[in-house]
């Protein structure tokens, strides 16, 4: 074996190891490896960051984009209210989650899909009186699933899409995988609908409850133009919040104690809650629901550059011992004050007359930059936001799911491409305001792209040193192998490294070598290149193959074994299926 060869496969055997066995993030060690093979002149450097204008990598970065704004606008959380809805039983209720999730994600980012319903399906959980690990791991696999329905669902069709157009031109359509993915998904989800009751765990989530956590009073007015005017508080989902409770209603200088279910919302109710600082979060996200505050909206601060931030008063603050409206908080921190805690206690009352102390924490409503502005000053001890806080415009939720389906209708006719069409709903989503700019940059996820971007190194390697066609000859280990046979093998090996490294990574370095074993049997490479499609999405039975199941492992409050119990039998019946249907479809 020539140096460059050993070199290369060394690297990849390094590569394998760190990432199952090593702490270290999966881009540094791929870009280390591409590193590596540049320094020796394994690659030039144009080889070597091929992976980086790849057209599935451009596309996944404009995806993050489009979900940005889909995500900013409470368009996902919107449509998942209306669909969850209040299931008579658990396998109704694991119905009710698989479809929703699944048809969402095949159209968008299956991370942001997963992100969206994870506290929507919490509060659901504690509402219809269910265990959240019965759900969420569900959520993760229809996610999965849903996303092989279409070559937008998953970042791992469009790598390997842009794989096979820069090797021979041949670009997949939109609902090409659809003859597989959509009997998959049927037949998957029916069994996680019938095995997840049986199977998974009756454990809690490791989320606080409110009673334990520091607590506020939050108030919110419902809007003459919203669209929870007329309902009962339990339609409009305020009832079982994950993370509060409503305690009275402000109605016309009435006061509504001990809240039933039954009462109807009027226009201009002030609505009185009590709970964790996630609550005021959660609550914002509720359409119909605006702040009580009417200085939040002089605030000068665009709704999506808004923020939940708390902050702990320090000794050295200008306002110690006088009222929130004598010192003047709001204009001079560009900040509203939405609740007081002190000494883990809420504090009633207007907020307007409540006298500032030393270690106080303030739950606020400020700018994205507060945190950076005013973590190093001296008038507040502590100060951190909220993940994930902004309210949702849902003003423009229309435009955000308008955009989608423009874009699946251009790349599904044929108009235009998946990149062009992506790029297009990116640039719709910016111009109209669904997502800002500085929001569509961090919601980019970078090191996901340098992990796909930068295995394209390793593949380019395999090929050029001849380490493919060592491996495919080792795949045809007798004469008599037949296509099929063949297929399982690809099939199988991208399914074990799926589950050890990422699915991105995985597909990457089998393309290759699928295409080495199609060329010496002189058959068709089309079934090989979709099987590594499905076998790289295919990760049900550990946490790490999958960002989603990675996503739901601590909310569930799963053990690593609880993936190998439902996902054992999901991979074979995956499995079968799709080997049974790809050799119909693509012929060798």
């Amino acid at each position: 074996m020539e140096f460059s060869a050993g070199l290369t496969f060394f690297t990849l055997i390094s590569v394998l190891l760190l990432l199952v066995f090593s702490h270290i993030a999966a881009d540094m060690v791929l870009m280390a490896a591409m590193g590596v093979l540049i320094i020796f002149n394994v690659l030039t450097p144009s080889e070597a960051l091929v992976g980086f204008s790849n057209p599935g990598v451009i596309t996944i970065a404009a995806f993050y984009v489009v979900a940005a704004g889909l995500k900013e606008t409470g368009a996902v959380r919107w449509i998942g209210q209306l669909l969850l809805g209040l299931p008579e039983s658990e396998k109704r209720s694991l119905l009710r989650v698989v479809i929703p999730t699944s048809l969402l994600s095949a159209f968008m980012n299956n991370t942001a899909v997963v992100a969206m319903f994870i506290p929507a399906v919490q509060d659901w959980a504690r509402r219809i009186r269910i265990p959240v690990s019965k759900l969420l791991l569900p959520l993760s696999y229809a996610a999965i699933l849903g996303g092989t329905c279409t070559l937008i669902g998953t970042s791992t069709n469009l790598v390997v899409d842009g794989l096979l157009q820069a090797e021979t031109g041949v670009a997949l359509g939109m609902f090409d995988l659809a003859w597989v993915g959509v009997p998959v998904l049927i037949i998957a989800g029916g069994l996680i609908v019938l095995l997840a009751p049986v199977l998974l765990p009756d454990r809690k989530g490791v989320v606080e409850q409110f009673e334990s956590a520091r607590e506020y009073v939050v108030e919110l007015v419902v809007n003459p133009a919203g669209p929870i005017v007329g309902k009962t508080v339990a339609q409009a989902g305020l009832r079982h919040l994950t993370y509060g409770y409503l305690v009275d209603i402000r109605r016309r200088g009435q006061l509504i104690t001990a809240v039933s279910p039954d009462v109807e919302l009027e226009a201009d109710d002030v609505l009185v809650f009590i709970g964790a600082p996630e609550s005021a979060h959660e609550l914002r996200g509720i359409w119909g629901l605006v702040p009580s505050h009417d200085g939040l909206e002089n605030l000068g601060i665009a709704l999506q550059e808004r923020c939940l931030v708390e902050a702990v008063i320090g000794p050295e603050f200008f306002g110690l011992g006088q009222t929130v409206r004598e010192s003047r908080f709001r204009s001079r921190f560009r900040a509203a004050i939405l609740s007081v805690c002190r000494q883990g206690q809420r504090l009633d009352g207007k907020i307007g007359d409540i006298q500032l102390q030393m270690g106080d924490t303030l739950l606020l409503e400020a700018s994205d930059d507060f945190v950076s502005q005013y973590r190093s000053r001296r008038d507040f001890l502590l100060v951190s936001a909220l993940n994930e806080s902004t309210p949702p415009d849902f003003a423009r939720a229309p435009v955000a799911i308008g955009t989608l389906l423009l874009m699946v209708l251009a790349s599904a006719t044929g108009w235009l491409s998946i990149l062009e069409a992506s790029f297009m709903a990116a640039g719709a989503m910016l111009a109209s305001g669904c997502v800002s700019v500085s929001k569509a940059r961090r919601n980019v996820d970078l090191s996901v792209l340098m992990v796909i971007a930068s295995s394209f190194a390793l593949g380019a390697a395999m090929v050029k040193t001849g380490n493919v066609r060592i491996i495919a000859d080792g795949l045809l280990f007798y004469e008599g192998i037949t296509p099929w046979q063949a297929l399982i093998l690809i099939y199988l090996i991208t399914v074990l490294f799926t589950e050890l490294i990422t699915n991105n990574a995985a597909a990457v370095l089998m393309f290759p070598v699928a295409m080495a074993v199609a060329d010496q049997l002189g058959v068709s490479y089309m079934p090989f290149i979709i099987a590594i499609m499905f076998a790289a999405s295919a990760s049900f039975i550990t946490p790490l193959g999958y960002q989603t199941n990675l996503m739901v492992y601590g909310p569930g409050g799963y053990r690593f074994t609880d993936y190998a119990r439902l996902g054992i039998p999901l991979s074979i019946a995956v499995a079968v299926v799709s080997l049974f249907l790809i050799p119909q479809i693509w012929h060798f």
